[in-house]
């Protein structure tokens, strides 16, 4: 899609204006991907602050015939010294820009050695601009987030009584699949009982009973784009009280940070929302996870919602919300959304029941 391709390059121009910076150097590969629509395995990306003309795309012999049907409105070099060749084409580089986070110190050290020119870094410059997402973006997420959750509600259909936690997982991805993902967005967790208690548990071969709490973490990636979505139910039996009590104060808790998620509200303020909820209701001490992250290209990706972040809620930067409760050695509960923040409100895209089901 070269016309977002170049809209996306055109605002990393308007930034290195900004900085008094003449070209920038772009080595990671998702944000290549992001500003070329490059999917291969190895790629490199000059972008200049002056005019598009001056923009240089690299990759090697493996890729030459992708490349000019994913950049065909690029520049192109197929080269295996990738920033070298770059640097050779680049013309009038007073000041370069480099994405210091996903460079080695010996690739930094060898660059400087070799440019003679100021070198600084882009500051993850790519990512603060993938925050904000455009029409395409969300439309890939939205699908993704769909999938997902239509995935999730065939499978408590049942049976689930019986089945390992790893069956129990492969069901859902191969859901996912059949529905159109072209993969899952990440290790798919299925926890049952007492490992429903460790947040990121690896499925094993549990065999899922009644009256278990289930807690599935789970999504689909379309078009290169990650949903991200958790649910907790009880498999067979109605609820005990002190799963009543845990769920619904994450419920409470999850429920409350979504709505804080405002375009201009600081990044901050959803966690300690969410946070207090879950202290009134005498709990907040078994929560014990991140809250929430931007999802997109990656599904950990700017901004990362903590008490420590500085900045706002960008309109149209898709975040996640999850806190939980987990009880060591009993069963744990989480709740996660992906939303899309907007001026007066999120839309939530993972919309799948959050009330305290008995399924399976």
């Amino acid at each position: 899609m070269p016309a977002i391709d170049n809209d996306r390059r055109d605002r990393l121009r308007a930034l290195l204006a900004e900085r008094d910076v003449d070209a920038a150097l772009v080595t990671d590969l998702v944000n290549v991907r992001y500003l070329t629509g490059f999917t291969g395995s190895n790629a490199a990306l000059l972008v200049t602050a002056r005019t598009p003309d001056g923009d240089l795309f690299a990759t090697d012999g493996r890729y030459g015939d992708q490349a000019a049907t994913q950049c065909p409105d690029l520049h192109r070099l197929t080269t295996r010294t990738l920033v070298h060749d770059l640097w050779l084409h680049a013309v009038g580089v007073r000041r370069l820009a480099v994405e210091t986070h996903a460079l080695t110190v010996d690739a930094y050290r060898a660059l400087v050695a070799e440019v003679g020119v100021a070198v600084v870094s882009l500051e993850r410059g790519v990512e603060q601009l993938r925050e904000v997402k455009d029409d395409v973006e969300v439309d890939s997420l939205a699908r993704a987030c769909a999938l997902s959750t239509q995935a999730l509600q065939g499978l408590w259909a049942g049976p689930l009584t019986g089945r390992t936690e790893r069956a129990i997982a492969r069901d859902l991805e191969a859901r996912m699949l059949a529905l159109g993902a072209e993969w899952i967005a990440f290790d798919t967790i299925v926890a049952s009982g007492p490992n429903s208690a460790i947040p990121h548990h690896q499925p094993t071969d549990r065999i899922v009973e009644v009256g278990d709490l289930l807690k599935t973490d789970f999504g689909a990636r379309v078009d290169g784009y990650h949903a991200d979505c958790t649910r907790t139910v009880v498999v067979g039996a109605e609820p005990v009280d002190w799963q009543r009590e845990i769920h619904a104060a994450v419920q409470a808790a999850q429920w409350a940070g979504v709505q804080a998620m405002v375009a201009g509200t600081p990044v901050a303020r959803p966690d300690a929302v969410a946070r207090q909820v879950l202290a009134e209701a005498g709990w907040l001490e078994r929560f014990t996870t991140g809250i929430g992250h931007g999802v997109g290209l990656q599904i950990h990706e700017d901004p990362f919602v903590g008490p420590r972040h500085p900045g706002r809620l960008h309109d149209r930067t898709p975040v996640t919300m999850e806190p939980g409760v987990y009880l060591p050695g009993r069963g744990g509960v989480r709740i996660e959304d992906t939303l899309v923040v907007g001026p007066g409100g999120p839309s939530v895209l993972t919309d799948a029941p959050r009330e305290l089901l008995v399924v399976g």
